[in-house]
C-alpha cells in the first residue's frame, strides 16, 4: 500500500507541475480488454483457463507540454476483466467464472511525431493503479476452495497510438500486472485445513479509442 500511495502522490505532483504550462484537453475513453490470465502455485496442473474479453470506460485528460512531441495523459476508468477457470480431476469437470471489476487510474508519458494537428503517431508507457471492488467468491469448485481478490494492484502500460484531427485517438497497449490479482485457498474435504493456494495475474491486451473535446 505504501508503494501505491507514493505513486499517487508523485503522479498528482507531476500533473500539477506540468498543467501550469500545458495545453489541456478533456475527453472520454473506451475500449476492450483481451485478458491474459496467469496461474501459479499448488494444484495448477489440474486447472485450465479460458480467457474472455472485458471492457473499460471513463473520462480522460491529456496534457501537451511545451516540449516538441512530449505529452501525458491520465484517465479514471471502470475496468472489467473476465476468464473461466476449469478444474478436471478423474474425468470430473468443474467450471468457475472469475470477473474482476476495478477503478483503474493509468498515467502515461507519450512521445509522438507526425503531421501536426492533422495526424500523429505516438509511443507511450506509464504506471497504473487500480482499486478492486469485485466480490470474493466462497466455496468454488464444489466448496473445495475460496477465491479472494487483492483490494488494490499496481501495473504498467506499454503501447502505441495515433491521433487524428486533434480529437480522435486510437490506442493499443499491453497492461502488465506487478504482483498477484487474486488468490484461491484450497481446502481439505472437511474444510478444516488449507492444502495450498493458487495465485493469479490478470494481464491484458487493450484496444481502445478516445475522443477529446
Amino acid at each position: 500500500m505504501k508503494r501505491l500511495y507514493t505513486t499517487l502522490v508523485v503522479a498528482a505532483a507531476l500533473l500539477m507541475t506540468i498543467s501550469a504550462q500545458a495545453q489541456v484537453k478533456f475527453g472520454v475513453r473506451a475500449g476492450a480488454n483481451l485478458v491474459n490470465m496467469k496461474l501459479s502455485g499448488n494444484f495448477v496442473n489440474n486447472l485450465n483457463k479460458d480467457n474472455r474479453a472485458g471492457f473499460y470506460l471513463g473520462p480522460t485528460v491529456k496534457f501537451s507540454v511545451p516540449i516538441v512531441g512530449l505529452s501525458m495523459d491520465a484517465s479514471l476508468l471502470y475496468d472489467q476483466r473476465s476468464t473461466m477457470v476449469t478444474e478436471e480431476i478423474e474425468g470430473t469437470v468443474k467450471e468457475e467464472s472469475m470477473i474482476t471489476r476495478q477503478l483503474a487510474i493509468p498515467l502515461n508519458v507519450r512521445y509522438g511525431w507526425g503531421l501536426g494537428s492533422v495526424a500523429n503517431v505516438f509511443l507511450f508507457a506509464g504506471p497504473q493503479v487500480a482499486f478492486n471492488f469485485a466480490k470474493d467468491k466462497k466455496s468454488i469448485f464444489n466448496s473445495a476452495a475460496d477465491w479472494s481478490w487483492k483490494q488494490s494492484n499496481f501495473s504498467v502500460n506499454v503501447g502505441l497510438g495515433c491521433t487524428i484531427l486533434s480529437h480522435v485517438e486510437l490506442k493499443a497497449n499491453y497492461n502488465i500486472a506487478c504482483g498477484k490479482t487474486g488468490e484461491a485457498t484450497v481446502w481439505n474435504a472437511a474444510k478444516t485445513a488449507a492444502l495450498g493456494t493458487v495465485k493469479s495475474k490478470y494481464n491484458s491486451w487493450q484496444l481502445g479509442m478516445a475522443y477529446y473535446f
